[in-house]
């Protein structure tokens, strides 16, 4: 894996759990209007915009930088659309950038002619 691969996949991986946080919190600001006088969901609502259209460009470069079969890409925007998705992504992500890292060390060493 090149250095712009990793790079991808950790900026998706880095976003991914702000995402999620934000849409539980954008639920929780929703709940709260509807069931008192609170309203916090322009700015909760702004802040997961922003942090989702973020999440959006990174998976797009880490799908093109990767080249995740159909059913992987489509796996990491699935689950930036479920209220706890993020953090799955995230998790997955970090694995498979553990796996990369060896990997490569172990094509550096001549362990595998990969």
């Amino acid at each position: 894996m090149d250095i712009k691969t990793a790079s991808a996949l950790r900026r998706l991986r880095l976003v991914s759990a702000p995402e999620a946080v934000s849409f539980l919190l954008l639920i929780v600001c929703s709940v709260l209007k509807r069931t008192t006088d609170f309203n916090a969901v322009p700015v909760m609502g702004m802040v997961h915009g922003v942090l989702f259209i973020l999440y959006v460009l990174f998976w797009l470069d880490a799908w093109n930088r990767a080249k995740w079969p159909l059913g992987r890409g489509v796996l990491y925007f699935v689950l930036s659309v479920l209220p706890t998705g993020g953090f799955f992504a995230e998790r997955k992500l970090k694995g498979e950038a553990e796996d990369a890292v060896i990997a490569s060390r172990a094509r550096r060493e001549g362990i595998v002619n990969a």
